[in-house]
């Protein structure tokens, strides 16, 4: 295994999360290369743990706590790290220390910037970005909000914390009409897709949808709309886990339809 930063050769790999095999990754849209292309000019820096052929097995990616979904100085935030878990592509690589190599790695380069510590977010539940793989690995809990948990690592004594942006106001209803607010950032190919079945589902449902679509990949509006990612009907969250398939986004929408004309 190699620890390398991403090149041109592994960037189609990187904006579906090393998931090349996936047809669902299809419908995520290129909002991930577009986020990619613009926060590199930023600070972004992403790095591959390489298996033994050559081949992406795992990725992190970070940047300056500025542009990320906490508020903070002089800090790094990673925004997912994520080793490949699945059979199909390159194989289940998980549990043989892709992780903590891709960790360490990103802890040396931030320290080597100046960085007075670096961030991360879990959650509580044990799947992905899980926010107790962090604390074994040295991170203490800074903040949190429901099951999301933001830990971090100081470098410096004078490192401050760092906090979740605070949660917004919900949208409000639209009189006579199903109102789908969508908020999307572009880091994360999952909520991309939520985000582009929600905008398939509310167009083929016609003028009794009212989809609104707001771009959060500046920080200023993260921040003035208290949310990163969340597709939201008629105020509610869309998703609660995985990604919901198409028929499922679709048949939530139409059912809120159908009330309309009672």
């Amino acid at each position: 295994m190699e620890i390398v930063d991403l090149a041109d050769e592994y960037e189609d790999a990187y904006f579906v999360c090393l998931e090349d095999w996936s047809v669902e990754m299809e419908e995520a849209g290129d909002h991930k290369a577009r986020w990619y292309r613009t926060m590199r000019d930023r600070g972004l820096r992403v790095k591959l743990a390489l298996g033994d052929d050559g081949r992406p097995i795992g990725m992190i990616q970070y940047l300056p706590v500025e542009h990320s979904l906490a508020v903070g100085t002089d800090l790094y935030m990673i925004m997912c790290i994520w080793v490949h878990g699945y059979k199909r592509g390159v194989g289940n690589r998980q549990g043989r220390g892709a992780g903590r190599a891709l960790l360490a790695a990103a802890e040396e380069d931030t320290r080597e910037l100046g960085a007075k510590g670096i961030v991360a977010w879990g959650v509580v539940f044990p799947f992905w970005m899980r926010a107790g793989w962090f604390k074994k690995h040295g991170y203490h809990r800074a903040d949190r909000i429901g099951m999301r948990v933001l830990v971090w690592k100081p470098f410096t004594d004078d490192a401050v914390p760092p906090r979740w942006i605070e949660q917004g106001p919900k949208p409000a209803r639209v009189e006579g009409k199903v109102a789908v607010t969508a908020f999307v950032n572009g880091w994360c190919p999952a909520c991309n897709l939520v985000y582009e079945r929600a905008k398939r589902a509310a167009v083929a449902l016609g003028d009794d949808v009212v989809f609104e679509s707001v771009d959060t990949s500046e920080q200023s509006t993260m921040i003035l709309c208290g949310q990163s990612d969340c597709v939201l009907l008629d105020g509610k969250a869309l998703q609660k886990g995985p990604p919901p398939s198409y028929d499922r986004i679709h048949k939530m929408m139409a059912k809120r339809v159908s009330k309309l004309h009672r």
